[in-house]
Protein backbone atom coordinates (compact mmCIF):
# COMPACT_ATOMS: atom_id res chain seq x y z
CA UNK A 1 0.00 0.00 0.00
CA UNK A 2 1.37 3.38 -1.01
CA UNK A 3 2.24 6.02 1.54
CA UNK A 4 2.07 9.77 1.13
CA UNK A 5 4.73 12.34 1.93
CA UNK A 6 5.54 16.02 1.87
CA UNK A 7 9.03 17.31 1.10
CA UNK A 8 10.11 20.90 1.54
CA UNK A 9 12.48 22.85 -0.67
CA UNK A 10 13.23 26.53 -0.86
CA UNK A 11 12.26 27.72 -4.35
CA UNK A 12 15.52 29.67 -4.75
CA UNK A 13 17.46 26.45 -4.03
CA UNK A 14 15.45 23.82 -5.95
CA UNK A 15 11.96 24.72 -7.20
CA UNK A 16 9.35 22.30 -8.53
CA UNK A 17 9.88 23.81 -11.99
CA UNK A 18 13.50 22.60 -11.84
CA UNK A 19 12.36 19.09 -10.90
CA UNK A 20 10.08 19.10 -13.95
CA UNK A 21 12.96 20.27 -16.14
CA UNK A 22 15.35 17.66 -14.70
CA UNK A 23 12.80 14.82 -14.87
CA UNK A 24 14.02 13.43 -11.54
CA UNK A 25 16.48 14.22 -8.78
CA UNK A 26 18.00 12.73 -5.67
CA UNK A 27 16.71 14.34 -2.48
CA UNK A 28 20.03 14.98 -0.78
CA UNK A 29 21.27 17.14 2.06
CA UNK A 30 18.65 16.19 4.64
CA UNK A 31 20.37 16.37 8.03
CA UNK A 32 17.61 15.51 10.47
CA UNK A 33 17.49 11.98 11.88
CA UNK A 34 13.71 11.62 11.81
CA UNK A 35 13.55 12.77 8.17
CA UNK A 36 16.52 10.50 7.37
CA UNK A 37 14.69 7.54 8.89
CA UNK A 38 11.63 8.22 6.74
CA UNK A 39 13.80 8.24 3.61
CA UNK A 40 15.92 5.26 4.63
CA UNK A 41 13.19 3.01 6.02
CA UNK A 42 9.73 4.06 4.88
CA UNK A 43 9.65 5.78 1.49
CA UNK A 44 9.01 3.26 -1.29
CA UNK A 45 8.98 3.44 -5.08
CA UNK A 46 5.60 4.74 -6.21
CA UNK A 47 4.77 6.60 -2.98
CA UNK A 48 3.32 10.03 -3.79
CA UNK A 49 4.93 13.25 -2.61
CA UNK A 50 3.59 16.78 -2.12
CA UNK A 51 6.34 19.22 -3.17
CA UNK A 52 6.27 22.19 -0.79
CA UNK A 53 8.04 25.51 -1.34
CA UNK A 54 9.23 26.83 2.03
CA UNK A 55 10.97 30.08 2.93
CA UNK A 56 8.94 32.05 0.41
CA UNK A 57 5.92 34.32 0.70
CA UNK A 58 3.59 32.63 0.91
CA UNK A 59 4.90 29.10 1.43
CA UNK A 60 2.88 26.69 -0.71
CA UNK A 61 2.42 23.25 -2.22
CA UNK A 62 3.59 23.61 -5.81
CA UNK A 63 3.22 20.15 -7.24
CA UNK A 64 3.00 16.41 -6.98
CA UNK A 65 5.91 13.98 -7.37
CA UNK A 66 6.58 10.33 -6.69
CA UNK A 67 9.39 8.26 -5.23
CA UNK A 68 11.39 6.74 -8.08
CA UNK A 69 14.23 5.19 -6.04
CA UNK A 70 14.20 4.04 -2.43
CA UNK A 71 16.64 5.22 0.23
CA UNK A 72 20.37 4.87 -0.35
CA UNK A 73 23.42 6.58 1.18
CA UNK A 74 23.68 10.33 0.61
CA UNK A 75 27.10 10.73 -1.02
CA UNK A 76 27.11 14.48 -0.35
CA UNK A 77 27.73 13.73 3.34
CA UNK A 78 31.26 12.50 2.65
CA UNK A 79 32.10 15.05 -0.06
CA UNK A 80 34.26 17.68 1.65
CA UNK A 81 33.33 20.19 -1.07
CA UNK A 82 29.61 19.78 -0.46
CA UNK A 83 27.52 22.11 1.68
CA UNK A 84 26.14 18.92 3.26
CA UNK A 85 29.49 17.40 4.27
CA UNK A 86 29.47 15.51 7.58
CA UNK A 87 32.88 14.39 8.88
CA UNK A 88 31.22 11.60 10.90
CA UNK A 89 29.73 10.00 7.80
CA UNK A 90 31.69 7.88 5.32
CA UNK A 91 30.92 5.36 2.58
CA UNK A 92 31.61 2.40 4.90
CA UNK A 93 29.32 3.76 7.60
CA UNK A 94 26.84 6.18 6.02
CA UNK A 95 24.94 8.38 8.42
CA UNK A 96 22.64 10.10 5.91
CA UNK A 97 20.35 8.75 3.20
CA UNK A 98 18.38 10.10 0.27
CA UNK A 99 15.66 9.02 -2.14
CA UNK A 100 14.98 9.96 -5.73
CA UNK A 101 11.81 11.69 -6.86
CA UNK A 102 10.26 12.54 -10.19
CA UNK A 103 7.54 15.08 -11.01
CA UNK A 104 3.95 14.16 -11.82
CA UNK A 105 1.96 17.42 -12.04
CA UNK A 106 1.73 21.06 -11.04
CA UNK A 107 -0.91 22.14 -8.57
CA UNK A 108 -3.35 24.57 -10.12
CA UNK A 109 -3.92 26.56 -8.12
CA UNK A 110 -0.90 26.28 -5.85
CA UNK A 111 -2.05 25.78 -2.29
CA UNK A 112 -0.53 28.36 0.01
CA UNK A 113 -0.10 27.86 3.74
CA UNK A 114 -2.80 30.39 4.76
CA UNK A 115 -5.33 28.55 2.56
CA UNK A 116 -4.32 25.17 3.99
CA UNK A 117 -4.72 26.51 7.54
CA UNK A 118 -8.27 27.65 6.71
CA UNK A 119 -9.33 24.14 5.66
CA UNK A 120 -10.95 22.45 8.71
CA UNK A 121 -10.55 19.00 7.14
CA UNK A 122 -6.75 19.37 7.37
CA UNK A 123 -6.80 19.79 11.14
CA UNK A 124 -4.10 17.58 12.63
CA UNK A 125 -1.89 17.62 9.53
CA UNK A 126 1.79 17.69 10.56
CA UNK A 127 2.61 20.57 8.20
CA UNK A 128 0.13 22.79 9.99
CA UNK A 129 1.36 22.06 13.51
CA UNK A 130 3.00 24.97 15.27
CA UNK A 131 6.79 24.74 15.11
CA UNK A 132 6.77 21.93 12.52
CA UNK A 133 10.00 22.33 10.57
CA UNK A 134 10.64 18.76 9.40
CA UNK A 135 11.66 18.81 5.73
CA UNK A 136 10.37 15.28 5.01
CA UNK A 137 7.13 14.23 6.67
CA UNK A 138 4.35 11.70 6.25
CA UNK A 139 0.89 12.81 5.11
CA UNK A 140 -2.29 11.01 6.11
CA UNK A 141 -4.27 9.59 3.15
CA UNK A 142 -7.33 11.72 3.89
CA UNK A 143 -5.21 14.90 4.03
CA UNK A 144 -3.44 13.93 0.82
CA UNK A 145 -6.75 13.39 -0.96
CA UNK A 146 -8.17 16.74 0.19
CA UNK A 147 -5.02 18.57 -0.92
CA UNK A 148 -4.91 16.91 -4.35
CA UNK A 149 -8.57 17.77 -4.94
CA UNK A 150 -8.02 21.38 -3.86
CA UNK A 151 -4.90 21.58 -6.06
CA UNK A 152 -6.83 20.64 -9.18
CA UNK A 153 -5.56 17.06 -9.46
CA UNK A 154 -8.73 15.24 -8.41
CA UNK A 155 -8.86 12.33 -6.01
CA UNK A 156 -5.77 10.23 -6.65
CA UNK A 157 -6.61 7.55 -4.08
Amino acid sequence: MSKFWLVKSEPHVYPFSQLKEDGQTHWDGVRNYQARNFMRDSMKVGDLVLFYHSNTKPPHIAGLAKISKEGYPDHTSWDINSNYFDAKSDPDSPRWFMVEIEPIADFSPILDLPTLKEMPALQGMALLARGQRLSVQPVEPEHFSIICNAGGLGDLL
